[in-house]
C-alpha cells in the first residue's frame, strides 16, 4: 500500500474548529512554550533555593534539601505527571480536589507544577555545583567582610555560580521544552498533541510529525543561541571563558 503525500494538507480546515491545520499546531507551539516558560521559571527559583540550601553548613537543612532532589530527580517524569493529575487531587480535602478538577485549564496547571517540581531537583543539582566550584576563599573573603551568610550567597557566590553552570542550565531549559510533550497523557493539547490529533484527523502521519519535528528543532535552535549570548554578555574575563561546562549537569 502506497503513502499518499500531501503536504498542502497544513492549509486545509481543521475539524477541531481551531481554523487550519497549520493554525493546528501554532496553537499547539504556543501551549509547550507557556508551559514551559512558567515552568522553568518555577524550577529555577526552587532550584536555585534547594540548591543553595545542599551546600550550607547546617547538615538537617542539607538532608531535606538532598532529599528533595532524590525524590523528584529518581522518579520518571511521566509517573509525576500522573500522579499530580490523577492521584493528588484525591488526596487532597474534597472541596480542594473539587476545586482542582474544575479548573478550566487544569491540565495546563498539572504540566507546569509537574515540570516545574521535576526540573527544579534537576537545577538545584548544577546550582550546588556550581558554588561548590568556587574557589573556598570567596566565601572566605565575603565572611570577612562582615558580610552575614545570606549576604555572601546572594552577592557573592550565586552571581558567580550561575556564571558557571549557565550552559548546562541551557540544556535544562531545552529539555523542559521537549518533556512538555509528556503533558498530552494528561490531555493538554501542545504541540505533540496537536500533531497527533492531526493525524488522526487527516491520516497524514509524516507530514504532521515531520512537521512538530522542524518546529522543534527551530525552537530548540533559537533557545541555544540567544543562551550563548546571555552567557558572551554575563561571563567575566578571565575567569569563565565561553563553552565551560565543568558545573556539568547529572
Amino acid at each position: 500500500m502506497n503513502y499518499n503525500w500531501n503536504w498542502r494538507i497544513f492549509w486545509q480546515p481543521s475539524p477541531d474548529g481551531v481554523g487550519t491545520y497549520l493554525d493546528t499546531l501554532w496553537s499547539g507551539l504556543l501551549w509547550t512554550m507557556a508551559t514551559a516558560l512558567t515552568a522553568w521559571v518555577m524550577a529555577l527559583v526552587l532550584g536555585a533555593i534547594v540548591g543553595t540550601i545542599r551546600t550550607m553548613p547546617n547538615r538537617w537543612a542539607a538532608g531535606l534539601a538532598n532529599a528533595y532532589v532524590e525524590l523528584f530527580r529518581n522518579i520518571p517524569l511521566l509517573v509525576q505527571m500522573f500522579l499530580w493529575y490523577f492521584v493528588m487531587p484525591e488526596l487532597v480535602p474534597n472541596a480542594v480536589g473539587g476545586w482542582l478538577k474544575s479548573l478550566p485549564n487544569a491540565s495546563f496547571v498539572t504540566a507546569v507544577i509537574c515540570l516545574g517540581f521535576f526540573t527544579s531537583s534537576r537545577v538545584a543539582v548544577q546550582v550546588s555545583a556550581g558554588i561548590h566550584a568556587l574557589p573556598r576563599g570567596q566565601k572566605m573573603a565575603g565572611t570577612a567582610l562582615g558580610l552575614t551568610l545570606p549576604q555572601t550567597y546572594r552577592y557573592v557566590l550565586l552571581p558567580m555560580a550561575f556564571r558557571i553552570v549557565m550552559p548546562p542550565l541551557t540544556s535544562e531549559f531545552l529539555n523542559i521544552i521537549k518533556n512538555s510533550s509528556v503533558a498530552l497523557t494528561i490531555g493538554l493539547m501542545e504541540l505533540t498533541a496537536r500533531a497527533r490529533s492531526m493525524q488522526e484527523f487527516s491520516f497524514q502521519v509524516f507530514e504532521a510529525f515531520t512537521a512538530a519535528t522542524i518546529i522543534y528543532i527551530v525552537v530548540n535552535i533559537f533557545v541555544v543561541n540567544m543562551m550563548r549570548l546571555l552567557e558572551k554578555k554575563i561571563a567575566i574575563p578571565g575567569f569563565i571563558t565561553s563553552g565551560t561546562t565543568s558545573a556539568g549537569g547529572h
